[in-house]
């Protein structure tokens, strides 16, 4: 009740969101409808000096990310907050999106940074059918109506046409780290290759801005008295209890397969 009584000095809050998980549409993942109402409430509850946020993500949909870090700098810009990014074990890919929405971004020595670029993973079994007898058939009104089909041998023309759209999201992708990075980055022409790197690495190239962990680098900004105010999803009662759909089941080992990318 202190910030209510009239006078008294009230010590800087900082709201710290925790973004923590791979991207994409899926419940058990960040998306701007899971996390959303989460990074509205940080920004709005209590007037905080700052908001922090503390990413752990290997990335995942282009999508969900730009609109994640939309989100954060409309918020930003609207409170005139400053905000904060703190990496834990990566923020690549997708994840390096989300840092970069913020003002700064902080990491420790073995933190993974990077992977700048835009993958697409599937899988073709058109031999395995042809050996259990059984035939695709495929009937479209148009002649890109199917693309990319796994159970069809590939085309040329689809793959083309997959690059394609491949190279404008990571054009969109770099445009977003230079604008927000600017003056910071060095060589250009080998951040955007999609290779990643440590923090320390990471300092060097501009991708961050040094090394630091979230409770003593607060205090160094705002004060020994510093206050965090901790946000985060809340998991559904079925998962909290181990219960998942199949839907879920199946992003859980998708994520852990992106965090298996980078040795994690």
């Amino acid at each position: 009740m202190k910030h209510l009584i009239p006078f008294t000095k009230t010590e800087p809050l900082v709201a710290v969101v925790r973004l923590a998980g791979s991207i994409g549409a899926s419940r058990s993942q960040l998306s701007d409808e899971t996390i959303g109402p989460v990074i509205e409430k940080a920004f709005k509850r209590g007037k905080p000096a700052a908001v922090a946020l503390v990413i752990n993500s290997p990335g995942g949909s282009p999508v969900q990310s730009s609109l994640i870090a939309a989100r954060i700098r409309r918020l930003a810009e609207e409170k005139a907050i400053p905000v904060h990014a703190f990496v834990e074990d990566v923020a690549a890919s997708g994840g390096y999106w989300l840092a970069v929405a913020a003002d700064d971004i902080w990491v420790d020595r073995g933190s993974i940074v990077g992977s700048i670029g835009v993958i697409s993973a599937s899988f073709g079994a058109p031999v395995f059918l042809a050996r259990q007898g059984i035939e695709r058939r495929v009937h479209t009104s148009v002649k890109s109506k199917s693309m990319l089909d796994p159970f069809l041998p590939e085309k040329k023309e689809d793959v083309a046409r997959l690059k394609t759209i491949l190279e404008q999201m990571h054009t969109g992708f770099v445009d977003h780290v230079i604008a927000r990075r600017g003056d910071k980055l060095a060589d250009k022409s080998d951040i955007f290759t999609g290779e990643f790197w440590l923090g320390r690495r990471a300092v060097e190239l501009g991708l961050v801005d040094g090394e630091a962990h979230l409770m003593p680098k607060l205090k160094e900004l705002y004060g020994e008295k510093v206050r965090i105010r901790p946000y985060g999803r809340r998991r559904s009662l079925l998962s909290r209890f181990g219960a998942s759909l199949a839907g879920d089941a199946l992003a859980t080992i998708e994520e852990r397969a992106e965090y298996a990318r980078y040795g994690l």
